[in-house]
């Protein structure tokens, strides 16, 4: 049986703002699809939870974090994204509640977006097998409920002005994912932005890892369900 083609995502808005757990998150799907959003001028903002100081088995969290934290600069700055904001929440121990939601509900006041990005939140990446990890599921939720929460004047009264704007939110590499957006002319810049987290790669011990080659596997899948070459894929959700 032939998956079912996907729905191009609407890009018809100038604002978005991506709320993840970890540097690398977005690179290892999304970023080629920013890179696409950045150059029609749209304006595209990162908000890190973490610095992914937890993510280096051979470096210390004090030494590891403004590490990671220059590896995702650069990253973002390679696909055309000059704001990128870390928020000292503790790698590798996220919990979903509400000072989370709290906390990402005051970024999207501050920042008013249009779209929210974040990553795959289901258990797993497959559908079947390959689980989730519990940073990128209570990030993902908190996200989808911090929109509402943002929206609503008499939740967190004190957290800024409510935002009501959010037209939908976006969660990358979603195993349910039924839209998706064409990377072809911006895969390259995508695969660039994931290679520049070199110290997270090296410390992960994975000798034969090629991030084009990764990135092109289901780049190319997803860009036939799209009727591309290469695709980025996203489960939307609508407040």
């Amino acid at each position: 049986m032939n998956p079912s083609p996907l729905e191009a995502l609407p890009e018809d808005w100038q604002k978005a703002l991506a709320v993840v757990a970890h540097p690398d998150d977005l690179e290892f799907g999304a970023a080629a699809a920013i890179a696409r959003w950045t150059a029609q001028g749209k304006e595209v903002v990162y908000c890190l939870l973490t610095s992914g100081e937890a993510g280096i088995d051979g470096i210390p969290p004090a030494e590891c974090g403004p590490l990671r934290e220059a590896e995702q600069i650069e990253s973002a700055r390679i696909v055309g994204v000059s704001t990128v904001e870390f928020l000292g929440q503790p790698d590798g121990t996220i919990e979903y509640g509400v000072p989370l939601r709290q906390l990402i509900a005051e970024v999207i006041r501050r920042h008013r977006p249009e779209i929210v990005i974040t990553n795959n939140f289901r258990d797993t990446w497959d559908g079947d097998v390959a689980l989730n990890q519990a940073d990128h599921i209570n990030t993902g939720r908190a996200t989808l409920d911090a929109v509402r929460d943002a929206a609503n004047r008499w939740i967190f009264p004190h957290s800024g002005d409510r935002w009501n704007g959010v037209r939908q939110v976006w969660a990358s590499g979603s195993p349910n994912s039924r839209h998706a957006v064409d990377t072809t002319d911006t895969f390259d810049l995508g695969v660039q932005s994931l290679r520049a987290h070199d110290a997270y790669i090296t410390g992960l011990n994975w000798p034969d890892f090629d991030a084009g080659e990764f990135l092109e596997g289901f780049s190319r899948t997803t860009g036939t369900r799209l009727n591309t070459k290469y695709a980025a894929p996203f489960e939307v959700f609508t407040p």
